[in-house]
């Protein structure tokens, strides 16, 4: 009897430690997405936790230092490395990207100061959540700027 109790709580308790377990993974987890499968899931994406990827559109670009908010619009690009290998490699991918206007665009608010490597044809790599009103609020903001590096690279080697 004394046994079948023991059994019976410690039963209990594993089962609640794998509920709180299971829901704070589904409240925490992050869909990492391209533009047009943002686009294709419409308002099922709405306030939900995303990452997302695009080519930065250098002339949508607007910055208010005074109340620190950054806009701009992405351009889809191929989420799988392979992909964008095929394609060229990424520097070409973000400039085919900026330059085709049939792509798909999502306008970006990140509140923040703005970086550096941020100008047209980078990637933007941007944590946050889809608006009702179609625009991707990021709380997060990482940026590749893949010509900045590849410009270096002969330079480095030229002076081995």
């Amino acid at each position: 009897m004394q046994r079948t109790k023991f059994l019976l709580g410690g039963l209990l308790i594993l089962a609640a430690v794998v509920y709180l377990i299971a829901s704070s993974t589904q409240a925490s987890a992050e869909y990492f997405m391209t533009i047009d499968e943002l686009k294709a899931e419409g308002s099922a994406a709405v306030g939900k936790s995303l990452r997302l990827s695009g080519a930065v559109i250098g002339d949508t670009i607007q910055y208010d230092p005074q109340t620190l908010t950054l806009t701009f619009e992405v351009a889809h690009v191929p989420g799988d490395n392979n992909e964008i290998e095929a394609q060229g490699g990424l520097a070409k991918v973000l400039y085919d990207a900026v330059n085709d206007p049939t792509r798909q665009r999502v306008k970006v608010i990140y509140k923040g100061v703005k970086p550096d490597l941020l100008r047209g044809e980078a990637q933007a790599i941007m944590t946050g959540k889809m608006g009702e009103d179609g625009i991707f609020y990021a709380d997060e903001l990482l940026l590749k700027c893949p010509t900045r590096y590849e410009e270096a690279v002969p330079e480095q080697s030229a002076s081995n």
